[in-house]
């Protein structure tokens, strides 16, 4: 996870870099590596934004924002969740207040376009039952392309339409 993702602009790479250790260390101890690579993810799309609102503000609460938005992608609050934690356990951990994060995630979702169970940032447990990451317009009717033939599956794949979720994935 030390890594910095690819095709990170210059101009915000050190911003990006730091937030992105304080995700990291943070997905370590209290969540896990998903965690921590779909924030990477959404770190690196908020960097390349142009222009880039990593440019400015706390890089704290910038790094409090992404974990919150990635948690609430994947219902990190909700204690039938593992993992799991709380809004309230979170801005303690980060020592932000709940208010400050929820309003930095609110920033990164109107920024990046992002809805409850983004298929781009949502757990690959979470994308294993989402019924619309399997969707793909054959003919003009939509389907699940789980119930296509491999060959299919494997173009849908390959054009980005639906999940790899294959053992080399996060």
């Amino acid at each position: 996870m030390s890594h910095t993702p690819s095709r990170i602009p210059e101009a915000v790479r050190r911003q990006a870099e730091e937030i992105l250790s304080l995700t990291d260390a943070f997905c370590a101890k209290h969540l896990d590596g998903e965690y921590g690579e779909l924030c990477r993810r959404l770190v690196a799309k908020l960097a390349r934004k142009r222009p880039s609102p990593l440019a400015r503000g706390d890089l704290r609460i910038w790094a409090g924002g992404a974990i919150y938005t990635v948690g609430a992608v994947n219902f990190l609050f909700d204690r039938n969740q593992r993992p799991h934690i709380t809004a309230d356990r979170l801005s303690e951990l980060i020592q932000i207040p709940k208010s400050t994060l929820a309003n930095k995630a609110r920033t990164i979702r109107d920024a990046l376009k992002i809805g409850p169970l983004d298929i781009e940032f949502c757990r690959r447990e979470i994308l294993e039952r989402h019924p619309m990451a399997w969707m793909i317009s054959v003919n003009g009717f939509l389907v699940d392309a789980r119930t296509m033939p491999p060959e299919i599956q494997a173009e849908a794949r390959r054009r980005g339409l639906i999940p790899d979720l294959s053992p080399s994935q996060p």
